[in-house]
């Protein structure tokens, strides 16, 4: 077991963020199908156990293996990864509240998504702020090397911000309940202006430097996490804003949640388009599976809750469309992913340390005081 956690990064956080949020999504789908509500509870204990055993696993990680983690926090390819640990933190105790509840009790999920919440935003901010250092002082890296990747650091204090409502109405009144909510909000614009400084190194890479490699294809969904994300939060707001601050500060956050809501969701209904044709042509040119391909999973399940929140705050069924359709292509790459990871544990190629490039020896020749060779 310690030898087998000697490669495992903090990008596995990503299936418990992408297992989480089909949870979460699923249960608040303008569509009610029998059962599916029992359905969303069980994925979300799954991502709990997930959750679990993979603290345990990177614990064993860091105490076995510290050269290695150390390689990862100095990797500009992997340190973006520890945002992955926040998210998945949070994405598990925001979905204790919304459908855990269900099974552990309301008592048990407040205190839950309290704990999780907190260690999740501590984490969060902490990547937000260490890894682009690292990044500028000891990784040293070049705009040629720009991948959606780096967004994950600077997308985790969005994700507080649209779960940090749920815990609002658990709060005392007055400004415990204040506080929260305008935190939130703070970490809303925390993270949404280093997203508007970093995705236009992203884009400028993709556009001037050309298609990514294509086991790295799929980072592209990636830009639809800070996107969805954003519009889940600022419909969160609006929904608990009432009653928690005053009249007009209330009002404007119901306002935001649709003149923001709406450009951003077409955004990232165009983002999606890009990613997608870049994947088949990746696909066409032999793209075989990675841990990537969760990529594919909570970016999207983060356009569902958007589309959801922007179905309850303007009214539109097309939005309650958009969040049905969006939710199966989510449950179709979540299974899709889930599969493969599954198949690739068990066969060990997914915790296999990093192949070796292939040497080739070229022929010596020599040449005569002429020239020619012999």
């Amino acid at each position: 077991m310690v030898t087998a956690v000697r490669h495992l990064g903090p990008n596995w956080y990503a299936a418990v963020m992408g297992t989480a949020i089909v949870a979460t999504a699923g249960v608040a789908l303008p569509v009610h199908l029998p059962g599916l509500r029992t359905i969303c509870a069980a994925v979300w204990l799954l991502s709990l156990a997930l959750l679990l055993a993979l603290l345990c696993a990177r614990a064993l990680h860091w105490r076995h293996h510290a050269d290695q983690a150390r390689a990862h926090l100095l990797d500009p390819a992997t340190a973006p990864f520890y945002g992955c640990l926040a998210m998945a933190l949070l994405a598990v105790g925001g979905g204790a509240l919304t459908v855990g509840r269900d099974w552990i009790g309301t008592t048990a999920a407040v205190a839950l998504d309290a704990v999780l919440f907190t260690a999740g935003t501590a984490v969060g901010l902490a990547a937000a702020v260490a890894v682009p250092y690292l990044m500028a002082v000891r990784q040293r890296v070049e705009p040629r090397q720009a991948t959606p990747v780096w967004l994950l650091p600077l997308v985790a204090p969005m994700v507080s911000a649209a779960l940090g409502p749920l815990l609002v109405p658990y709060l005392p009144a007055g400004q415990p309940r204040e506080t929260l909510l305008l935190g939130c909000f703070a970490m809303f614009g925390l993270s949404l202006l280093a997203t508007l400084v970093m995705l236009p190194l992203v884009f400028a890479r993709i556009v001037t430097g050309g298609p990514l490699p294509l086991a790295l294809t799929p980072a592209l969904f990636l830009v639809l996490g800070p996107l969805g994300q954003s519009t889940t939060a600022v419909g969160k707001f609006a929904d608990v804003a009432p009653g928690v601050v005053p009249a007009p500060s209330s009002q404007g956050f119901g306002v935001l949640a649709v003149l923001y809501g709406v450009p951003v969701m077409g955004f990232a209904l165009l983002w999606l388009a890009l990613a997608g044709a870049h994947v088949v042509r990746a696909r066409r040119h032999g793209m075989g599976f990675s841990m990537t391909w969760w990529a594919f999973t909570f970016p999207v399940g983060t356009c569902v809750t958007g589309a959801e929140a922007l179905a309850r705050h303007t009214g539109l069924v097309v939005y309650d469309w958009l969040a049905t359709g969006l939710y199966v292509l989510l449950v179709a790459a979540w299974g899709t992913a889930a599969l493969h990871t599954a198949r690739g544990l068990l066969s060990g190629a997914l915790l296999a340390g990093p192949r070796p490039v292939p040497v080739v020896l070229r022929t010596a020749t020599a040449r005569t005081t002429s020239g020619a060779v012999r």
